[in-house]
């Protein structure tokens, strides 16, 4: 289970601090068992920080405190506070990452059907679309989503499967694998009712909550070969 422990510190030594994290973390390179951490200040109290680390399980996060090099960094931290920090020490019950999941919503059960609403609730009215593909930009919801319309009007059952998915800052990126049966025209070539089976990988940014821009990368030419389009030369 994974384990989160919250550091509650007052310090008008924030500078310092920051150097002392910054050594800690060079110090611990290759030992250290935390993976995520976040330090925020208050903004209705002057000197008042939180800092919130995330561990495999509370046993890693033990194991972690136990490093040498954590337990000088600490007494260090400790001089550097007004007072002595506060340690919170929390069991995650439940983790949702909130862009991974509209990103999730859209390839699996959006991309493809002609739900304008639904869309305004995921994408920025101004999203910018980047496709390899086609060379151009695409912009504005509701164009993306006549363009993904395409799609389904050739590939009427085509669907996303989510093979691997990362999420940091503002972004998400999702490498997917993606099947459907060409019967109807697509860009002007003739339905050939073939099966297609490719793969890609789809990177967006948020704004405000919202899908801003999209830069899709996928194998095109896989796709026209196996719509009989294009022919590999012969070694």
């Amino acid at each position: 289970m994974t384990f989160v422990q919250l550091i509650d510190c007052k310090t008008h030594k924030y500078d310092e601090m920051n150097q002392l994290m910054d050594s800690w973390a060079e110090a611990t390179q290759g030992k250290r068992t935390a993976t995520h951490a976040v330090v925020g200040r208050d903004r209705g109290a002057d000197g008042h920080y939180v800092e919130i680390v995330e561990f495999p399980s509370y046993e890693e996060a033990m194991r972690n405190s136990g490093l040498p090099e954590t337990g000088r960094i600490f007494e260090q931290l400790v001089a550097l506070c007004d007072e002595t920090p506060t340690f919170t020490d929390l069991d995650v019950v439940r983790d949702e990452q909130l862009n991974k999941a509209a990103v999730s919503r859209f390839l699996l059960e959006l991309c493809g059907r002609d739900e304008p609403t639904a869309y305004r609730t995921l994408f920025a009215r101004d999203y910018l679309d980047h496709d390899v593909a086609k060379g151009s930009e695409t912009r504005g919801v509701d164009a993306f989503r006549e363009e993904t319309l395409g799609y389904r009007d050739a590939f009427p059952d085509f669907t996303f499967t989510l093979e691997d998915q990362i999420a940091e800052g503002d972004r998400v990126a999702t490498r997917w694998t993606w099947h459907g049966t060409n019967t109807g025209p697509l860009r002007g070539i003739p339905a050939t009712g073939r099966t297609v089976d490719m793969a890609g990988t789809t990177t967006f940014a948020f704004r405000d909550g919202l899908i801003a821009e999209g830069w899709w990368h996928w194998d095109t030419l896989g796709m026209m070969r196996q719509l009989g389009v294009v022919e590999m030369p012969s070694s």
